[in-house]
């Protein structure tokens, strides 16, 4: 047991000295871009999330030494290549797969899937490669675009739309306001923070442990619950762009900015979560039957 504990700190000092540079430019990043500004929560979150379940993980534990060091062994892998092509999304996927390994290695595959809920919210914090993103947000823009402009419409408000821009009359006016949805009105901004809470309600509304089993009605409910939370950001952005075109036809350009903008944003976290609650409790009543 002392052995054990000495190759515990050892090893966490080794993680502390090689990612330290890693982790500290995602700490960064989790400053200074809203789209994964919840990542300065997610260290808290797990750690909560691990405390539940220790008793568990104690109960469950039995360490596979050789699997382990297999899985450390690819994370180093992924160390390597991420450092040679200077892409930070490989290297922090590798502290990732380097925590699933030390956990294999000193507890087994059984409790890293105990802690499946808990790599997800890891896996959600890390800012996904700039071109992966860029791929997603356009697509998302237009998406939403064309919702609000049907939105915009059911109140009778004269507006066309041009890709990602809805150009509206205000009352009164004699040129146009042109309303640009922009990468934060796509969804794409709310979409990893609502697939976290998507990951936590599941996580809480659980009915047994939530482990990596295609046989699961656990897994299925929040990978479905997770998958879910892209139409949701959409939808809610869209309501946000539509929320606003409306208040621009009465009150012009000043309600694309201020305090209608700022109110505008809240709104929609308030209205994607409840959306999130009603698809779980639907999912529950469908997988579940209650």
């Amino acid at each position: 047991m002392k052995l054990d504990r000495f190759k515990f700190v050892l090893i966490v000092a080794l993680l502390i000295f090689i990612y330290a540079d890693i982790l500290i430019k995602l700490f960064q990043n989790w400053l200074s871009d809203e789209n994964y500004s919840h990542g300065l929560l997610i260290p808290f979150v797990v750690s909560l999330i691990v405390w539940f379940d220790r008793k568990k993980i104690f109960f469950n534990r039995n360490p596979q030494v050789v699997l382990g060091l297999l899985v450390i062994l690819l994370a180093f892998l992924f160390l390597l290549f991420g450092t040679l092509a200077s892409e930070l999304f490989l290297q922090r996927a590798s502290f990732i797969i380097m925590l699933a390994g030390i956990v294999i290695y000193f507890w087994g595959l059984e409790v890293l899937n105990l802690l499946f809920v808990a790599f997800t919210l890891l896996a959600f914090s890390i800012p996904l490669p700039q071109i992966v993103f860029n791929k997603l947000t356009f697509p998302l823009q237009l998406t939403a675009s064309q919702i609000a402009i049907r939105g915009v419409r059911l109140f009778g408000i004269p507006s066309i739309v041009k890709g990602n821009v809805i150009e509206i009359l205000p009352v009164g006016a004699t040129q146009a306001v042109a309303l640009e949805v922009v990468e934060a009105c796509s969804g794409i901004r709310s979409l990893m923070t609502l697939a976290s809470l998507a990951v936590l309600i599941c996580y809480f509304t659980r009915e047994e442990p939530i482990r990596f089993s295609l046989k699961s009605f656990e897994f299925w409910h929040l990978i479905i619950l997770i998958t879910s939370a892209i139409p949701i950001a959409v939808i809610a952005n869209a309501f946000r762009v539509t929320f606003i075109g409306v208040l621009t036809y009465f009150y012009g350009r000043q309600a694309t900015e201020g305090l209608f903008h700022d109110l505008s944003g809240w709104l929609v976290y308030i209205l994607a979560f409840l959306m999130l609650i009603f698809v779980n409790v639907a999912l529950k009543r469908l997988l579940r039957g209650n």
